[in-house]
């Protein structure tokens, strides 16, 4: 599998000589050789590399969730890194007029989300305001054939939820620039590059780049592919995802949770493309940090047939069966309001409380699930 970036820059002086060139990246897309994009580009253009866009995290991805980040000069090529997750989310006409070309390499999840989304979104409507063109080399994404969860209602947009997508979207970076510029009729000269031989399956092969955390708490590929089924932790933290361990976003767990028969009752479950496993682990994230917890860690065992969205309802219901709504959502710190925004609408987390079956809840999202797929036929590229 060869990504967009190493594609890009077999032709890069050709293309991109003798522009001023931005690039809205991280140190976690890596080219085949283990340099990043940003290390790549400036060897191949020089002082063409014109600019730096950081998303959430920063540029160089060392800030954790939700911490603003500055602009800053690069230390070595003194060049702008503009921060898009500070004193603003969209790059302002300022920042464009930096460049003539806008260059996008983000490792991102396929999911709502996870806010590389919406900075991918935001980017190309400056870009389309200013005149500048887009090229978005192309990455994998864990769950590509995952479509599932709530596609997000207009009421409940936000920075995690800026489009009308589910919340798994199975969209790679390019398919979901396609998307945008199509679903937005945004008047922007867009090319993507797209990767060559790689396939809809989710599981790593031998030749992809090392794996570098997009962010603080995805430090596996593991944890991407399981995000989504547990990222409600966020919103209800007296449940730990294993924040700020090596299996974040990988587990569950909770004082009042016993492993066995809960991993038991979600086996029951039937989910597809997942196992659920007891996992003793020390907490890391201030709800229950240093604490050993008896917590569940969960397995994809197949990323083609796992719904991550879905498992995550599942999950929900089945804790609140076991020990107790109360205990599941009105835990200290919970933030209701936060559920909702992740989930892009307030139903899911309304039917759950009023006792709707997670099969009801999860069926109510199929018919604008079947509007998506139709929608995502133009902006496919594999």
């Amino acid at each position: 599998m060869t990504t967009g970036i190493d594609l890009l820059l077999k032709t890069a002086r050709t293309r991109l000589g003798g522009r001023r060139v931005g690039l809205l990246s991280h140190q976690a897309a890596l080219t085949a050789s283990g340099a990043t994009s940003a290390q790549a580009l400036r060897r191949a253009l020089g002082a063409d590399l014109a600019a730096l866009f950081g998303p959430e995290h920063g540029f160089f991805g060392q800030a954790a969730a939700g911490v603003q980040t500055h602009t800053r000069r690069h230390p070595d090529w003194n060049i702008p890194v503009f921060s898009l997750f500070g004193a603003c989310h969209k790059p302002t006409p300022r920042m464009m007029r930096t460049v003539d070309v806008v260059v996008v390499d983000l490792q991102d999840l396929g999911a709502r989300c996870y806010t590389y989304l919406a900075t991918l979104n935001l980017m190309l409507e400056a870009a389309a305001e200013a005149g500048v063109p887009v090229i978005v080399a192309d990455r994998p994404v864990p769950l590509p054939r995952a479509i599932d969860g709530p596609v997000a209602e207009p009421e409940w947009f936000s920075f995690v939820a800026p489009l009308p997508l589910p919340m798994s979207t199975a969209l790679t970076p390019a398919e979901a620039a396609r998307w945008i510029v199509a679903e937005r009729r945004l008047d922007v000269n867009l090319e993507v590059v797209p990767m060559r031989g790689w396939r809809r399956e989710g599981r790593r092969g031998p030749d992809w780049p090392d794996f570098v955390p997009p962010s603080p708490a995805i430090r596996t590929w593991e944890s991407a592919t399981a995000y989504l089924a547990t990222v409600f932790s966020e919103a209800l933290p007296g449940i730990d995802c294993g924040r700020g361990t090596a299996l974040g976003f990988r587990v569950l767990g909770a004082p009042w949770m016993r492993a066995e028969p809960l991993c038991e009752a979600l086996a029951g479950c039937g989910l597809p493309g997942v196992t659920f496993n007891p996992c003793r682990y020390v907490a890391a994230a201030p709800a229950h940090a240093g604490h050993e917890l008896d917590g569940v860690r969960l397995a994809v065992t197949d990323p083609a047939a796992f719904r991550p969205v879905t498992a995550s309802v599942f999950i929900l219901e089945t804790l609140a069966r076991l020990y107790g709504p109360r205990r599941v959502w009105h835990g200290r710190g919970a933030r209701h309001e936060w559920f909702d925004k992740l989930y892009g609408t307030d139903r899911a987390r309304r039917d759950l409380l009023q006792g709707v079956p997670a099969a009801a809840v999860c069926a109510a999202w199929e018919p604008a699930l079947r509007a998506c797929r139709k929608g995502y036929a133009a902006a496919r590229l594999y």
